[in-house]
C-alpha cells in the first residue's frame, strides 16, 4: 500500500483523498534542519504514538506507543541521538512529544533521514491539524481523516511525497 502526497494539499490512499498540509516552504529534495520544507521521496513509516490521556488507542495494524511526559524527539544535529526518540534531557536539543496543544495527540513517524545524517532534518511526522496551516516540515491531517488512514495502512505501507 502506498500513501501519496500530491500537490502539497492532498494525501491519497487507494480511493480516499484527504486534504492535508505540508511544510511552509513546500516540498524539497535536499532538506536541511529547520528549513520548513517537507522532504521529497519514498519513505517507510515508523512508530505510531498517541496521547492516552486525551484520545483513545486507535484502530490500526501498526505498533502503537503511548506518549509519556518525558518523551522527546532529538533535533540536535551534534547528538548521537539525532532524529530519534529520546528521554527529555537538558544535555541535548529536542522537540517535546507531550505537547500542550492537540497536534501530537496522534503522530506517525515518517522514516526520513533514518541514517541520522547531521543537519539533514529530523522529526518528520504525520500529525494533526484543525486549520491546515503550513507545518515546519511534517504532514498534517484532520483527526477524523488521520483515524481513517490508520485503519487502511499497515507496517508495509510507504509514503511517496512529490
Amino acid at each position: 500500500m502506498l500513501l501519496k502526497i500530491k500537490n502539497k494539499e492532498t494525501l491519497i490512499i487507494d480511493d480516499f483523498k484527504f486534504r492535508c498540509s505540508v511544510g511552509k516552504k513546500g516540498i524539497k529534495n535536499n532538506r536541511i534542519e529547520g528549513d520548513k520544507t517537507t522532504p521529497k521521496g519514498l519513505f517507510t513509516l515508523g512508530k505510531l504514538y498517541y496521547r492516552a490521556d486525551r484520545v483513545k488507542k486507535p484502530q490500526t495494524n501498526l505498533k502503537v506507543n503511548k506518549i509519556k511526559k518525558t518523551m522527546g524527539w532529538c533535533n540536535d544535529s551534534k547528538s548521537k541521538y539525532y532524529n530519534s526518540e529520546v528521554k527529555i534531557s537538558k544535555k541535548i536539543g529536542y522537540e517535546k512529544l507531550y505537547r500542550k496543544d492537540y497536534k501530537y495527540n496522534y503522530i506517525l513517524v515518517i522514516n526520513y533521514n533514518s541514517k541520522k545524517i547531521p543537519y539533514k532534518g529530523s522529526a518528520i511526522f504525520l500529525h494533526l491539524t484543525k486549520n491546515y496551516k503550513p507545518t515546519l516540515g511534517c504532514i498534517a491531517l484532520k483527526e477524523k481523516d488521520f483515524l481513517i488512514m490508520l485503519k487502511l495502512i499497515n507496517k508495509k505501507t510507504k509514503i511517496k511525497i512529490y
